[in-house]
């Protein structure tokens, strides 16, 4: 097999079974897909053999690789198959505890579960049976999130979430603001925005906020207003994201059995309540023939890989062991798989085209209409061999007379992990970077860059000098942008376009070109660089909204609350996966401001380095020994976490409101304690005079930063709707 150091690493790291034998050890990549082929192939016995080679032979051709549950669960005890679940939560503390503890064992088995809790009366509501007042959906949604923390899921990865809330529900504001202030580790959240709260917003009129157990009207809000609050939010933190139910629902398959209201948690996946889904992609770098930027697509190939695409999805959900006996009931009785697609800039950087250009939107749209037509095709040839899905009557396919075996099958899907096995870019994503410095033995790093990008330069016939110099430069800086290249090269830059380096109408054009032709829905992240303004988010949805995207999840680098933002070419400690601590200079400027505080003059002085905070220096005069030692302490800890990069913001959030005994009043308002004082001065320095005078906005520099991995210390890249490490292939969602 051709599969790289890395996706080996990752591999046995995550998917590979435990040999139970006296030698001990795990079985190797080829065995691991033997077992799922086998597994897959044993769901129809009479001709498996045969089909257990060819889903063998696309497996470890790398041409096509099923979500990660197959990989790690077929042919095992466990033998759950399917990544996506969606779960009721009833308006009732039997019906919340229900879905509880469904979750727990979907997230057991490594599914990842979606959850609507717009079904549950708003924050002080009246409980009739104990005469209380209900707490709401937030306060259940935090619940949710602290037993998701405690089940590792599938013994490989902690449980994914998502939460959605209508827009007409009562707390709706609570709910989009409900991560600026941290926590929600757990859950991607995304607001359910309706048409008519769309119409109300483009004719700057109020919409009705309805009480879900009522079905009453209970006041109204400005749609301008929560439009505003819901950009700041995902301008603040990445969340929320949106989803565009009534358009969802316009396109389900199954309206009779009831309405979607919820979806998976990288939002590609809208199911009904109890559904669940079974996803592949197909890699396209693996079906483009010739030359490096001369390359042409084989259609055939292309094909071919689908019609067994289909059929290696549909024999899984026969061949997967269900967690619950209602998701059972649902996924067999509806059928739906979800084929999508990896390596779509690695095809375009194959043919020459440009990422954020008309002939690669044109592309995109060409590519996955065939994918959709002959996935469909292939799903009919299905239902004539083996019989439509259960519930066909009941579905929009009944009125035509045209037989599927199910009731959807395209989605374009997070490849996290999956693109790393299979050495191909990230779903439908542009490169997030051309050069990596990956993790290998021993705490030793590999550059690795652009295979693409390396051809092509090789095949330019510059002079060795010249290409070493690009190549050091591109390891720099992990992009072209920049790199000094002769008049007849600087074509490159169009081509090899980075995430950064696409503006956001192309990422939004681009998730449309993909949704035209695809069932269910498309994952994606629209990757804004960290000067982008709240209007650019609000462009976003707003053309989103406009193209016929079904949803839309935006991420401002360095937004995140509480991540540690690391420089292009600094180092992570690779046993913690903590910044190194920056080394100090001889000689720093900075700056004394004196406070009064409730325990005498606090004369806090700070050192700058690159304009940055470097240490805090802390003296309380006229006090005595403890409470002197005790500031030192403080200044001590907050100069450590300053040069290990932890955001001022962080730091200022976790001692301001510290309250103590004798609270003073000052220039600045109340001083509570020496803590909060220390953080007030810190809050003006550095957060006040920032863009919009808002949280998050600290920038420590722009290309190429992002969260520190939890397992490596590398830096995390934000795609697809979650997070993923290419250092070591850390995923949080797929």
């Amino acid at each position: 097999m051709e599969l790289s150091e890395n996706a080996r690493k990752v591999l046995a790291k995550r998917y590979l079974k435990r040999l139970e034998t006296e030698e001990g050890g795990i079985e190797s990549p080829e065995e691991m897909f033997r077992r799922v082929a086998r597994s897959v192939a044993s769901a129809y016995p009479s001709d498996d053999k045969k089909w257990e080679d060819i889903f063998y032979g696309i497996m470890t051709e790398l041409k096509f690789l099923p979500n990660s549950p197959t990989l790690m669960n077929a042919g095992r005890e466990l033998g759950q198959l399917a990544a996506c679940f969606v779960l009721p939560v009833e308006d009732s503390m039997e019906g919340i505890f229900e879905a509880l503890k469904n979750a727990a064992l979907i997230h057991k088995s490594g599914g990842g579960t979606g959850f609507s809790f717009s079904r549950l009366r708003p924050k002080n509501s009246k409980v009739g049976s104990t005469g209380g007042v209900a707490s709401g959906p937030v306060s259940f949604m935090k619940i949710f999130d602290v037993a998701t923390e405690q089940v590792k899921q599938g013994g490989t990865r902690r449980g994914a979430n998502m939460g959605i809330l209508r827009v007409d529900h009562p707390d709706i504001m609570e709910f989009i603001t409900c991560k600026r202030d941290g926590g929600f580790s757990n859950f991607n959240i995304s607001v359910s925005v309706t048409d008519r709260f769309m119409d109300a917003y483009f004719q700057g009129l109020h919409y009705e906020l309805v009480d879900p157990r009522t079905k009453t009207q209970v006041g109204s809000l400005s749609a301008g207003y929560v439009f505003q609050e819901l950009v700041n939010s995902a301008w603040e933190t990445g969340d929320p994201g949106i989803i565009f139910i009534d358009r969802i629902n316009q396109h389900n398959p199954t309206p009779s059995l009831g309405e979607i209201e919820a979806t998976n948690p990288c939002g590609e996946q809208p199911l009904l309540p109890y559904e669940a889904c079974i996803l592949g992609s197909l890699n396209l770098s693996k079906f483009v023939k010739g030359p490096v930027l001369k390359g042409e697509i084989d259609f055939s190939a292309l094909e071919e890989a689908i019609f067994y695409a289909v059929r290696f999805l549909d024999n899984a959900i026969d061949a997967s062991k269900f967690p619950l006996k209602e998701v059972e009931f649902m996924a067999k009785g509806n059928r739906k798989i979800g084929l999508g697609v990896m390596g779509f800039a690695d095809m375009l950087f194959h043919l020459g085209i440009p990422y954020n250009s008309e002939e690669g939107i044109r592309l995109a749209e060409n590519i996955m209409s065939f994918i959709n037509t002959k996935a469909h095709e292939a799903s009919a040839a299905l239902a004539e061999e083996r019989g439509v899905f259960p519930n066909y009557e009941k579905s929009i396919y009944a009125k035509t007379g045209v037989k599927y075996r199910n009731a959807a099958v395209t989605t374009i899907a997070p490849t996290g992990t999956l693109s790393i096995i299979a050495g191909c870019s990230s779903g439908i994503e542009p490169v997030f970077a051309l050069s990596y410095s990956r993790n290998v033995l021993d705490g030793e790093r590999l550059v690795e860059t652009n295979p693409y990008l390396i051809k092509a330069l090789e095949e330019s016939n510059i002079p060795i000098e010249q290409m070493e110099s690009i190549k050091k430069e591109i390891i720099s800086s992990g992009s072209l942008e920049g790199v000094s290249l002769s008049p007849d090269l600087n074509y490159l830059k169009q081509v090899f376009v980075t995430a950064h380096e696409v503006e956001p109408e192309w990422h939004v054009k681009m998730q449309a070109a993909f949704q035209r032709y695809t069932d269910n829905a498309v994952s994606k992240t629209v990757n804004l660089p960290n000067h982008a303004t709240p209007e650019d988010v609000s462009n976003c949805y707003l053309l989103a909204y406009e193209l016929g995207c079904k949803g839309i999840t935006i991420y401002r680098d360095g937004s995140k609350k509480g991540q540690v933002l690391v420089k292009a070419g600094q180092e992570a400690n690779e046993r913690t996966g903590v910044p190194k601590k920056r080394q100090r200079p001889d000689v720093l400027p900075g700056f004394t401001q004196k406070i009064k505080t409730g325990l005498g003059t606090l004369y806090l002085t700070v050192t700058e380095l690159e304009g940055r905070p470097f240490e805090v220096f802390a003296v309380i005069g006229k006090s005595g020994r403890s409470t002197t030692a005790k500031t030192e302490a403080i200044g001590r800890l907050v100069s450590l976490a300053l040069r290990h990069d932890i955001p001022v913001e962080e730091i200022v959030d976790q001692l301001k409101g510290i309250g103590g005994e004798y609270p003073v009043f000052n220039t600045s308002g109340v001083v509570l304690s020496i803590p909060d004082a220390i953080a007030k001065v810190l809050e003006e320095r550095y957060l006040r005079s920032t863009q919009g005078g808002s949280k998050g906005s600290v920038s420590y520099g722009e290309h190429g930063l992002g969260t520190i991995c939890p397992e490596c210390g590398g830096k995390l890249a934000f795609e697809e709707g979650c997070v993923k490490c290419y250092s070591c292939g850390f995923n949080k969602c797929s």
